[in-house]
């Protein structure tokens, strides 16, 4: 996966081969509790160890200076570019197989998010716990330089920066430039 705009790597997150095991385990799950789904069992694990291997090696996730970047999918790609400054969690999840193979899945959950629950989940990152400190941590030095630029004085206004009292003084002589002309077409 290419990064956007020239940004520099600050790290790009390994995946555990064992999350295929897992897939296999999961779709193995949801068909024998379906009672129907128990014949298609021999099916699922003679096509679901060659698109596990597919959907491992398109798997993708990328933490740069402002985004983290991932990328997924066997037969339909997706990548997602999460600004780092809209992150407002990265959980870590371990459900019972996951807990049973030693993995653990990251979910990001972003500010004006329009569904339930996260924007990106992310199963068999290596170090999810350092991977997580190190996107959080980013975000955070993120937010503080740019709080910095925007709460640093600008100096004296100067003459392509007007004063606010010049603004003020505008804007009075505008809304009685608009009062007079409504007053006139009144009449």
């Amino acid at each position: 996966m290419a990064t956007r705009r020239d940004e520099r790597v600050l790290r790009t997150a390994e995946f555990d081969p064992r999350i295929r095991t897992y897939w296999l385990l999961s779709g193995a799950w949801i068909l024998a509790v379906s009672i129907v789904g128990i014949p298609l069992l021999p099916l699922w694990f003679a096509i679901g160890r060659a698109v596990t291997g597919r959907y491992l090696r398109h798997l993708s996730c990328v933490l740069t200076e402002n985004t983290l970047q991932v990328g997924k999918g066997a037969l339909t790609r997706v990548e997602k570019t999460v600004p780092l400054d809209q992150i407002t969690d990265l959980g870590v999840v371990q459900g019972p197989i996951m807990r049973l193979l030693g993995l653990e899945a990251l979910s990001v959950e972003t500010a004006g998010q329009s569904s339930e629950g996260a924007l990106v989940k992310l199963v068999g990152v290596v170090d999810s716990r350092q991977f997580r400190d190190a996107v959080l941590t980013q975000r955070d030095e993120l937010r503080a330089t740019s709080s910095d630029r925007e709460s640093s004085p600008a100096g004296p206004p100067s003459a392509s920066q007007p004063s606010p009292d010049d603004v003020l003084r505008d804007i009075r002589d505008t809304l009685r430039r608009i009062e007079a002309h409504l007053t006139g077409r009144d009449s």
